[in-house]
């Protein structure tokens, strides 16, 4: 190990050294019930509530998936897939945060979202709240694959380690965390890690500018390359039988654009759709201390949001005039923000600026790990299993879980070859199709009844799967994201399943009319 790796090793563990003490100085609180372990006692305030809400959501994602995309075929699938992102989170923030804040305290003090959805409906027999923990735990399960395959090729791309040995480590790392400090510890060390994360990326593209000549070096440069600046074109890297991009006299080939028309764009910006279904986001609605405070928040967040996806797309373009050969395969496109980092920036630095790529793989697999562990002990466990549980019990049931979960996420991500973008994006409509309708619904609409939202989580999920495994391998207007129509035939499952089945009673109409009405008061 050389002396640059040396340093950039000691940078990454005093960053590592800051995340744990976080968990331990929360750990004492979070540890004293249930709630605080699962939700800190609704106790945000609103720049934790933004910060740690999107950092949570982006994961390595942000530095590594989109870099890569926009770097293997240029802006327009970047530059879709981002503005798609960032007017779902403004939307999310601007109708669902409030009324979500409000209707969680008046559902009986609800504290995860499957408690939620059971609470909403006042069931008994907790079906509602079984199938949400159940969808819960699987799409966690893959997103926290994603990750470790984040953690695993920073690693070994950084000290030449076995990918397999990196990510095991990675996964080691996030799950002992995660088990320390529950919610609060997650919270404000996501803080931490979207400062970090930002700053990571902001450094990146001044010192990439600069060392392509200056802007607009980067743009006549990136514009020689066939539809790799376009917004209604694509590029198309040359491939041998390898599936490596043909490289003659140093300069990679592509062959002629490819035209990307309405339907690949509408498929692109249903990204958006997701965050209306996303629990990690969700749940820090429903923890903020005051409702009045997420005003400030959206603004906070929406701010971060846009100065990090337009930073993170144009990376991969900057990355691909610097350094046009070091990455031949998708796959290994992720890696340019590493490349640029470790080339560019003095070796200390360089350690903590890859510090923000495990800043984003810890926010948000810590984020997947806890929820999905709590959809099965708060929810299956205590809700159905043993209802009679004490929070000690729940807490080992959680550890447990997470454990277990862990341990399939593992699995999962031991291909090397795994995209992380075309993972998240999976696990992205799952969560989108199978909650996003039926949070607007169970919000904004009181004649939504429990059979309807059965209907819409079941009829969501399984088109996700149904169109991503068989539907989209037809081609043509059928390859579309299958988030879009995922999330449609949610909707509709929802709204006549509910308008042919008996009207809610008249208690969870009350429900609803108070979750209607502010009363909170600063």
């Amino acid at each position: 190990m050389d002396s640059q790796t040396i340093q950039i090793l000691v940078a990454m563990i005093v960053y590592m050294a800051a995340v744990i003490v976080i968990g331990l100085v929360y750990a004492k609180k979070a540890n004293q019930s249930s709630e605080n372990y699962f939700l800190g006692g609704r106790s945000l305030g609103p720049w934790v509530t933004a910060m740690s809400a999107e950092a949570s959501d982006m994961s390595g994602w942000l530095l590594m998936g989109l870099p890569g995309v926009a770097y293997w075929c240029g802006l327009s699938d970047a530059f879709w897939t981002a503005l798609g992102l960032a007017v779902g989170t403004y939307f999310n923030w601007l109708i669902v945060s409030k009324r979500l804040r409000r209707y969680s305290v008046v559902a009986k003090n609800s504290i995860t979202l499957p408690e939620f959805f059971s609470n909403r409906f006042r069931e008994k027999n907790k079906v509602v709240m079984t199938l949400a923990a159940l969808f819960i735990l699987i799409f966690f399960t893959v997103y926290a694959a994603s990750c470790f395959v984040t953690c695993g090729k920073l690693f070994s791309t950084l000290f030449g380690a076995p990918y397999v040995v990196m990510m095991i480590v990675g996964a080691v790392f996030v799950l002992l965390y995660t088990i320390l400090g529950g919610f609060l510890a997650e919270s404000a060390s996501d803080f931490m890690q979207a400062i970090v994360m930002i700053v990571a990326l902001v450094v990146i593209v001044v010192i990439g500018i600069g060392k392509a000549g200056g802007m607009a070096a980067v743009v006549e440069n990136a514009g020689e390359i066939p539809g790799f600046l376009e917004f209604f074109g694509i590029a198309n890297p040359s491939l041998n039988e390898a599936g490596e991009q043909i490289v003659e006299a140093g300069k990679p080939l592509f062959g002629a654009s490819s035209e990307y028309g309405l339907l690949r764009i509408c498929s692109m910006l249903a990204w958006g759709l997701g965050y209306f279904g996303m629990p990690q986001v969700l749940l820090r609605f429903m923890a903020i201390r005051k409702e009045s405070e997420l005003t400030r928040s959206r603004r906070i967040a929406m701010v971060w949001v846009v100065i990090s996806l337009a930073v993170a797309v144009f990376i991969g373009i900057i990355g691909r005039v610097v350094e046009p050969t070091v990455h031949l395969t998708a796959t290994d496109a992720e890696n340019i923000f590493i490349t640029l980092a470790t080339g560019f920036l003095p070796a200390m630095l360089a350690g903590f600026v890859m510090a923000g790529i495990l800043a984003a793989t810890i926010s948000s697999s810590d984020s997947y790990l806890l929820i999905a562990a709590s959809a099965f002990a708060k929810n299956i466990y205590q809700g159905v299993a043993k209802k009679n549980a004490s929070d000690k019990q729940v807490m080992l049931v959680t550890r447990i879980t997470l454990l277990a979960i862990a341990l399939i996420a593992i699995i999962i991500a031991l291909d090397e070859d795994s995209i992380i973008f075309n993972i998240v994006s999976f696990a992205w409509a799952g969560f989108g199709a199978t909650f996003g309708p039926l949070i607007i619904f169970s919000l904004f609409w009181k004649r939504l009844n429990r059979a309807g939202a059965i209907a819409g989580m079941v009829g969501g999920a399984g088109m996700v799967f149904l169109w991503k495994l068989v539907i989209s391998g037809l081609g043509g207007a059928f390859a579309i994201y299958e988030l879009l129509p995922a999330f449609i035939f949610s909707c509709i499952c929802i709204v006549v399943v509910s308008l042919v089945t008996p009207a809610p009673s008249k208690a969870i109409e009350a429900d609803f009319e108070a979750a209607k009405v502010c009363v909170e008061k600063d």
